[in-house]
């Protein structure tokens, strides 16, 4: 079997920025749904999968940044997957 390279340490900052920008779009499509569509019941479904997605988004950042610190504790940051606000940019 061929062995996967593990992702570099400016691969890991990246995707934390992207994987944050992400995050912070699913909050604003939640939040725009949550005014516009019941809470509960059949018509609540669009609600639960996106707070399901943003939850997936959640636990995969938070294991990036698990392998950030195993494979690169001299450089990771918490920072990396948590990006302050202001740097939070999505890259093209």
């Amino acid at each position: 079997m061929t062995k996967k390279t593990k992702l570099t340490a400016d691969e890991h900052a990246d995707l934390g920025r992207r994987l944050a920008v992400m995050r912070d779009e699913l909050s604003r499509i939640q939040v725009q749904l949550s005014g516009a569509y019941p809470q509960t019941g059949p018509a609540a479904l669009p609600i639960r999968q996106v707070i399901a997605a943003r939850t997936a988004l959640d636990k995969a950042r938070s294991a990036l940044d698990n392998a950030l610190f195993e494979e690169y504790p001299a450089v990771a940051k918490t920072t990396v997957y948590y990006p302050h606000p202001e740097d939070r940019v999505a890259s093209s």
